[in-house]
């Protein structure tokens, strides 16, 4: 059973920053950036490469060491709220090692780390979390696979798998749907929304504008600063699309 810290109530918030600012020695990636993201949404982010929607992940989870500026999660440091697991992350494919020799349970289970004490012996409880969350996103018969050997869409079901498994509050997504096919699409989405109604906060983002209305609550277009935060009709207007991409919007 989810212990009671995995629910937050609707409207409360899970990010907020305040003049942050990230640079890389005379580059400067964000720039002045004010964020306030409430819980028991879905929160799409937006931006061109180069927009600054990877250093803010970072940031925001603490990897990334800010050049000024303050970040509070749930009120409190990132690492500390990393630490506590309150915030999981799933970063671009690209990014992730996928020959590494763990298998689709062995990945879930990493999202119980923080449970587990310094033996990383999981205990009845922990197995039971982590096969409650394989059964929900639909991998059991995949428990043993090794990871590298899934399907696109399969892997970003086992990096949402972890973070039902961690109980995190807040889910940072870096382009789940790059390289996922329309059914595995379908299915994450179901399963986010289904997270979002628990309450959980989620920041995604995407470069499907097109889908951005069916998917977000609320956007948020970045160019090394915010340009603008509110509803998805109002984020994909000729006007604000210009500001961000130089595009029309897609009908």
């Amino acid at each position: 059973m989810a212990d009671t810290r995995t629910v937050a109530d609707t409207g409360a918030e899970t990010i907020h920053v305040t003049g942050l600012a990230v640079r890389y020695g005379t580059v400067q990636a964000l720039s002045d950036v004010d964020l306030a993201l409430p819980s028991g949404r879905i929160i799409g982010l937006l931006g061109m490469n180069g927009s600054g929607k990877s250093s803010l992940f970072g940031a925001l989870m603490g990897t990334v060491k800010p050049a000024a500026g303050r970040i509070r999660l749930f009120g409190q440091d990132p690492k500390k709220a990393r630490a506590q697991g309150l915030v999981t992350y799933m970063p671009q494919s690209e990014n992730v090692d996928w020959d590494f020799p763990l298998s689709v349970r062995d990945v879930v289970m990493t999202g119980r780390y923080g449970r587990l004490g310094l033996t990383r012996r999981p205990h009845p409880a922990d197995k039971e979390a982590v096969a409650a969350a394989l059964e929900r996103v639909g991998l059991t018969e995949l428990a043993d696979r090794q990871i590298g050997e899934l399907s696109g869409g399969q892997r970003k079901r086992v990096f949402v798998a972890r973070a039902i498994a961690q109980e995190a509050r807040l889910l940072l997504l870096d382009e789940p749907f790059a390289g996922v096919d329309k059914g595995s699409e379908a299915t994450i989405i179901g399963l986010l929304r289904e997270l979002r109604d628990e309450g959980r906060g989620i920041l995604i983002s995407t470069h499907d504008l097109a889908g951005v209305p069916e998917l977000c609550d609320e956007v948020v277009l970045l160019k090394n600063r915010v340009l603008f935060q509110g509803p998805p009709d109002e984020a994909l207007s000729p006007e604000n699309l210009a500001l961000v991409f130089g595009l029309e919007p897609v009908a």
